[in-house]
């Protein structure tokens, strides 16, 4: 045992020494306003295409409420429609009990009636054929009513299940929010930057350009200053695809406030095809901006930014868009 003792004791006292002598690890350095700077654009990047998906929702919440609205209109006049046959098959068959209907059937088919067989069954015939039409427009009254009926308790549904994924988005952006809001106050010793307008200033500034084109230009020349606010379109903030909505709103023409779905809706354009009025797509349609010409574009930029004029290259395009 002592001598096991004896070949530890060096071992260990070597181990001390390394210790002693080895400096400590040198402790965290904090990170750079570049390294915060990079981390808040992914922040942001990623957070936009949780916006933009948000939006997405929102715009699929609307059509259902024009279908739902479209549905409940359709309804009412079924629901009268059907009551008067309702009423009309009542009818029927009171008469009959009243009036002894299938006695007088049994009478008209018995071979003790007068007439030929052929007579008495077109007799039947005439008697039954009306009544026949109208229990028939009960029963196809009643089915368009109940297909009507389905199809809106389906679309409240589904309504229902999107409104509750928007609550959990909300809550979901907002938290996420915070942090980028943090990292900003870290780098950049505040939340938002200051504009480097004033809201409206820009406003004279906006080229001539004729007829709806030029009306959403001069709208986002106006809204030059304001502040990037996820998931508004004006008039006091706006996000990406909310502020090329809002400008092509003010010139008659509705664009969902969603940047895919403004996609879809477009006529496509080459870049050289450009002209004020269209609409620019980035980051595989993350972002849109509106182009003002000269190789401009109005965009609402980001988180804690305001709405600005930059390149049309400010980031590298995805595609190009003519509002039809």
């Amino acid at each position: 045992m002592s001598s096991l003792r004896d070949l530890l004791r060096p071992l260990v006292a070597a181990g001390l020494v390394a210790a002693l002598v080895v400096p400590a690890s040198p402790a965290s350095a904090e990170p750079t306003v570049a390294e915060l700077t990079r981390q808040i654009d992914r922040s942001s990047t990623e957070l936009a295409r949780v916006v933009e998906t948000y939006n997405e929702l929102r715009e699929k919440i609307k059509e259902n409420e024009r279908v739902a609205a479209g549905l409940q209109a359709r309804i009412g006049p079924l629901e009268e429609q059907a009551a008067r046959s309702r009423a009309d098959v009542g009818e029927i068959a009171v008469t009959a009990y009243k009036t002894g209907g299938l006695q007088t059937v049994d009478a008209l088919l018995s071979p003790g009636g007068s007439g030929t067989l052929a007579e008495r069954l077109g007799t039947l015939d005439q008697l039954t054929r009306q009544r026949q039409a109208r229990i028939a427009g009960f029963t196809a009254d009643q089915r368009r009513l109940l297909e009507q009926q389905r199809s809106l308790d389906t679309t409240l549904a589904r309504q229902a299940a999107q409104a509750k994924q928007l609550t959990a988005g909300k809550k979901k952006i907002e938290k996420d929010l915070d942090r980028l809001y943090e990292l900003r106050r870290t780098a950049y010793g505040s939340a938002t930057e200051k504009p480097a307008r004033k809201a409206g200033s820009a406003a004279k500034e906006a080229p001539a350009v004729s007829g709806k084109a030029g009306v959403a230009v001069r709208y986002a020349y106006g809204a030059i200053g304001k502040p990037y606010v996820w998931a508004a379109d004006g008039p006091n903030g706006y996000d990406c695809s909310g502020l090329t909505s809002a400008a092509w709103q003010a010139a008659g023409r509705s664009l969902p406030h969603n940047t895919k779905m403004q996609w879809n809706t477009v006529a496509k354009i080459s870049r050289s095809e450009l002209r004020p009025g269209d609409l620019v797509f980035y980051r595989s349609l993350g972002h849109v901006a509106l182009y003002v010409g000269d190789g401009q574009v109005i965009h609402a930029p980001t988180f804690g930014r305001h709405v600005e004029k930059r390149s049309v290259d400010l980031m590298p395009p995805y595609g190009y868009g003519r509002v039809r």
